[in-house]
């Protein structure tokens, strides 16, 4: 992994932790369908994929009703869900390391882009990151592959030669693996964030790291003990 020059982060569970902010909007949208959810964390599973994928996975939804669930979640996540969110212990200092070491940091998610700046705004982290990529609002780049994609076409990279063997994806969730493995780059599954070991291995991480610093010492081109 140390040969790694540019390092996509995905953001929901791998910088910051958005379990209030995300399970309260699906509570919300959910209940413009008159369906009550009296336990929050039963909602942590929309936490990572996208949002319509969910809604008709865990609830049965048309996609057609599922884009009317995307639209009733944003009703409140635009308010103040955006704002429920926490920065991972750890993060900032991983992100500063990193960034001193000369490595290219960018973020790749499926969280709307024009959120995902707003969200990186407000935990002053903007930057870290050369380049910030999300999805689009209408529904057309949610694919994690698609945003990888786009993400490194802003960035001006392409996925040719030597660039895919240097470029890296780091996420929580299956979804962030399967995205890298599409583009033919490497991943990094992190375990602080929602998904588990055994969902990361198999989608076939490259490699695990149970703590943001553990990254330091995969990625990082300094010695170090190797995450685990």
């Amino acid at each position: 992994m140390r040969e790694k020059k540019y390092v996509l982060f995905d953001l929901d569970g791998t910088l910051t932790d958005p379990k209030e902010g995300i399970t309260k909007s699906v509570a919300h949208a959910l209940a413009h369908f008159g369906i009550s959810v009296d336990n929050l964390d039963s909602l942590i599973p929309f936490i990572g994929p996208p949002l319509t994928d969910s809604f008709e996975e865990f609830y049965g939804f048309t996609h057609e009703k599922a884009l009317e669930g995307v639209l009733a979640y944003r009703e409140y996540f635009n308010a103040q869900g955006w704002r429920e969110n926490r920065e991972y212990a750890g993060v900032r200092e991983m992100l500063t390391s990193l960034r001193a070491e000369g490595l290219s940091l960018m973020v790749a998610t499926s969280k709307p882009e024009v959120f995902a700046l707003r969200i990186l705004d407000y935990f002053h982290m903007m930057e870290y990151f050369d380049v910030i990529g999300g999805a689009d609002l209408d529904g057309k780049r949610v694919r994690k592959a698609d945003v990888i994609r786009y993400t490194l076409k802003k960035a001006g990279i392409s996925l040719e030669g030597e660039n895919r063997e240097q470029a890296v994806m780091v996420g929580d969730r299956e979804h962030d693996i399967l995205g890298a493995k599409a583009v033919g780059i490497d991943s990094v599954g992190v375990l602080y964030g929602y998904g588990s070991r055994e969902e990361l291995t198999g989608a076939g991480a490259s490699a695990l790291a149970e703590r943001p610093e553990d990254l330091v010492f995969l990625l990082g081109r300094r010695d170090g003990a190797a995450a685990r």
